[in-house]
């Protein structure tokens, strides 16, 4: 599965912010936030304007979900 930006959009409603708001504030595209809205991968460059304009540690943006496969071994 990859990663989930569940913390992100967690991180958002505790600071009253819209996904519209977030975008424009970063200077991140659409295509950017579309991936995330998806738990798709996005460079760590985004994660790191995330984390620095939060003043935040990764983990409270992103978490790990292991893949089917691996949890099973």
């Amino acid at each position: 599965m990859g990663f989930s930006y569940k913390p992100l959009w967690h991180l958002l409603i505790e600071k009253g912010m819209t996904k519209t708001q977030f975008r424009e504030t970063l200077g991140i595209g659409t295509a950017q936030l579309a991936k995330m809205g998806k738990d798709e991968y996005v460079s760590m460059e985004v994660i790191d304007k995330i984390c620095n304009y939060f003043r935040v540690q990764p983990n409270e943006v992103i978490e790990h979900k292991p893949d089917e496969e691996s949890a099973s071994e």
